[in-house]
């Protein structure tokens, strides 16, 4: 038995050394990083704003529709604008509802009531129910309490109490699950309600998941900064956050382990220890953080599009670029974060996030949208990629998946199928992150919600089928988000800021080459 564990310590302390050792071939050789030969690519690696469509109408096609249909309504927003600018406010307001269509008449819950915290506000109806399920509860009769519960949060959503409780029978009889399910209903009907909030927090961090649990703290903390459970939300957020990052650098530093245990078992089986190199040399700088990660392999990827000539490196450009990026990002509440905005030349609408707060954002996307408002929703989006760490967990769950692949026939299989569906929810969390960021500034609310129109004008039919997608329709993303904006009373009618993306749009004419 001795000579057993004898025997496993050593098998461990090779596996580490070999990985240590290994790594010495450098990281340029680890990266890799394979970057496309073309424009119109965006890396695999990283979830990107759009699918790509080789389709597309060039932007020659596009400006010439943009001037056809769109050129009186810019100049109207271009005099909203200026009043805005001037001060008068309300007068810019009543030119941007002139000019911009309302959403569909379907969309929203505009008779939504305010919240309600006393049963006795409420009908008689509501207080049988509040009576029925608080006894159900004490005496824990599931029946009983379930029952009252469900009809009261589905018929009175404005009782705050009502889900309340509801969450806490569903974690005492063991269905989490289902309590953090409640609690998104809720908040998604009632996001700004403190009680709501620390239940939620409470229930992610129980669930251990830590990262989610201090966004929503943090996110709180930023929105409603004179709140007075502010502070104690950001203390929350920075706790949870250290948690997240603590328990993140285990499952590598286990996963790193166990690569090494792999490379050891191909040797000992073929003589050939080389096939589980990438993963491990991956795996060795996912330990390094979120920060350095994004760094190393940002610089690497900066480097490849400027041996393309594809970096974009006018000041002018970069200047504007960072001053909108650096206003969303110092919202969204991860200050860790030495957040970096790049330019790339390429004229697909499109926009990716990498680890740590590293955006590039096309040319293409900078050309065709039409509001500065619009740009600070796309970029928002990204920073939300980065913020809710996206992109990190998904390169650290596919080092995993890597390894896998290497005794599961069918795991690159696997690997795609749960990559697109993690994928598709994350993009529906950055879709409502940089919306609800965006509804804390003076633009308009909706410039997450208008890149989606403006793509489902593009691409319409051509998306690929919703379940098989890396992303969720735009059509749907613009249904779900108007009613997010409509039912938040969120502002759509703030500030556009056409004028200072259409400079923007004339300096990228004159320095990047347009295609012909």
């Amino acid at each position: 038995m001795k000579k057993l564990r004898k025997f496993r310590w050593v098998a461990l302390g090779l596996a580490v050394f070999l990985s240590v050792n290994l790594l010495n071939f450098g990281f340029p050789l680890g990266v890799q990083s394979k970057l496309p030969p073309t424009t119109n690519q965006t890396p695999s690696q990283t979830p990107g704003f759009v699918w790509q469509n080789s389709n597309l109408p060039s932007l020659e096609e596009v400006f010439q529709l943009a001037q056809n249909s769109d050129s009186n309504q810019l100049q109207r927003l271009a005099e909203g604008d200026r009043l805005f600018r001037e001060g008068n406010v309300s007068g810019a307001e009543r030119i941007y509802r002139e000019v911009k269509p309302p959403y569909s008449s379907n969309v929203g819950r505009n008779d939504l009531p305010e919240p309600v915290y006393d049963a006795e506000q409420l009908g008689g109806a509501a207080r049988v129910y509040w009576r029925e399920a608080q006894a159900g509860f004490e005496q824990k009769m599931q029946s009983r309490l379930f029952i009252a519960l469900e009809q009261l949060v589905e018929d009175y959503p404005q009782f705050i109490p009502g889900h309340l409780l509801l969450v806490d029978a569903l974690r005492q009889y063991d269905r989490l699950f289902l309590a953090i399910a409640a609690l998104e209903r809720a908040t998604n009907l009632y996001p700004n309600e403190p009680s709501l909030i620390a239940a939620e927090i409470k229930a992610l961090a129980e669930d251990k998941q830590w990262l989610e649990a201090s966004i929503s703290a943090r996110q709180f903390a930023l929105l409603f900064p004179e709140h007075e459970k502010a502070g104690e939300f950001t203390k929350i957020a920075d706790e949870y956050l250290k948690k997240y990052q603590g328990g993140m650098k285990r499952r590598l530093i286990g996963q790193a382990i166990l690569s090494g245990a792999i490379n050891i078992g191909d040797y000992l089986l073929t003589g050939n220890a080389a096939g589980g190199i990438p993963t491990l040399q991956l795996t060795m700088l996912l330990l390094q953080g979120e920060s350095s990660f994004g760094k190393q392999f940002s610089e690497a990827y900066k480097q490849e599009y400027r041996s393309q000539g594809m970096l974009v490196e006018d000041p002018q450009i970069l200047e504007y670029v960072d001053r909108l990026g650096q206003q969303v990002a110092s919202l969204m509440g991860r200050d860790e974060f030495e957040y970096e905005f790049n330019v790339i030349a390429d004229d697909s609408l499109n926009a990716f996030a990498m680890p740590g707060g590293k955006i590039f954002i096309h040319t293409g996307a900078l050309m065709q949208l039409k509001s500065e408002a619009e740009l600070m929703g796309l970029i928002g989006h990204e920073v939300g990629h980065a913020v809710l760490s996206h992109g990190y967990q998904r390169i650290a769950k596919g080092t995993l998946l890597s390894n896998l692949n290497r005794v599961l026939p069918l795991g690159d299989v696997i690997a795609e199928l749960l990559n697109r569906a993690y994928s598709r929810q994350n993009e529906r969390q950055s879709d409502i992150l940089g919306t609800r960021v965006l509804a804390g500034t003076k633009y308009a609310a909706d410039g997450v919600r208008n890149v989606m129109v403006r793509l489902d004008k593009l691409y319409g039919d051509k998306a690929p089928p919703p379940w098989l997608s890396t992303h969720p329709p735009s059509a749907e993303r613009v249904r779900y988000l108007e009613e997010m904006i409509v039912e938040n009373s969120y502002n759509p009618y703030g500030y556009e800021g056409v004028d200072e993306l259409a400079a923007i749009q004339a300096r990228i004419k004159e320095i990047v080459p347009q295609k012909s």
